[in-house]
Order: C-alpha cells, then structure tokens, then sequence
C-alpha cells in the first residue's frame, strides 16, 4: 500500500509518496495551496497510485501544542478527508522544513532554487519518519480531527 504525505502550508503544498512497500518516501510535487482544498488533485492521485493512506504533516509548537497553524492544516484535512476514500492521519512535521533546506544547501543548490521543491522534500522527510515509526511499532493509529486517537 502506498503513502501519500502532504505538507500544507499558506502558499504551497508539499506532496511525496512511499514505495508500493510504504517503506521508502519520496518527493513528488508542489502544488498551489488552493488546489487542495479546491480541486480533485487529491483524490485522483489517491486514485492513480492506489493509495492507501494519507498522512498529514502537522505543525506543531517546539513545546509539541497546537497553535493557530496547525489548527488551520486540521480545517483543510478534514474537507480533503471528506473527499477521499482512505483514511488520514496526522504526523508531527517539527522541524522537517528547516531539515530539507539543510540537506539541499549541503548537495549545493541554492536557496532561489530549493524554494520550488523544499516543501515536497519536507513531505518526504516527515513522511520517511511516520512510516520508520510504523515499521518499529507495527501499529497505525487513525487521528481524527479533534486530534483523538480512533
């Protein structure tokens, strides 16, 4: 089954995928942050790779609480959850898109050009973490949009 992770952010939404495995992610695209809630790319990349959950990148605090942000991602999953025949889970993004900028200015792009694809990297750098979590503990857990575990 694979993973599709997104990282949604005010103007751009990070997307990446795993394996057929869902043991190894990987970017897959940037797309505007309106085309999420508005449109069915969404929906016909689940269709399209046969995607069997989506994971969600959830922005919270250094001190791991929820502020206004991650109250906003919680809005625009629960419209894409109603759209979607997987389930959604939530996955803590902390630091992901500081980690991707690091790794592309250490393989030498530039900031001007890592701008266009940093937010996928930080999809797959949490994306990667969430299914490591997963392989070690053998067990998914369904968020639901009050932020209970189901």
């Amino acid at each position: 089954m694979r993973v599709l992770a997104l990282d949604i952010g005010e103007r751009r939404v990070g997307v990446a995928m795993s394996d057929p495995a869902a043991t190894v992610a990987s970017p897959l695209a940037v797309l505007d942050a309106d085309q999420v809630a508005t449109t069915d790319v969404i929906p016909a990349l689940v269709e399209e790779h046969d995607v069997g959950l989506i994971v969600v990148g959830l922005p919270l605090t250094m001190r791991g609480e929820e502020g206004p942000q991650a109250v906003r991602v919680r809005e625009i999953a629960e419209e894409l959850a109603a759209r979607v025949a997987v389930p959604l889970v939530f996955h803590d993004e902390r630091l992901s898109s500081a980690e991707a900028r690091r790794a592309m200015r250490s393989g030498g792009m530039t900031s001007k050009r890592a701008r266009g694809t940093i937010d996928k990297v930080a999809a797959a750098i949490f994306l990667q973490s969430y299914l490591d979590g997963e392989a070690i503990s053998g067990t998914e857990r369904e968020i639901g949009a009050d932020g209970t575990s189901e």
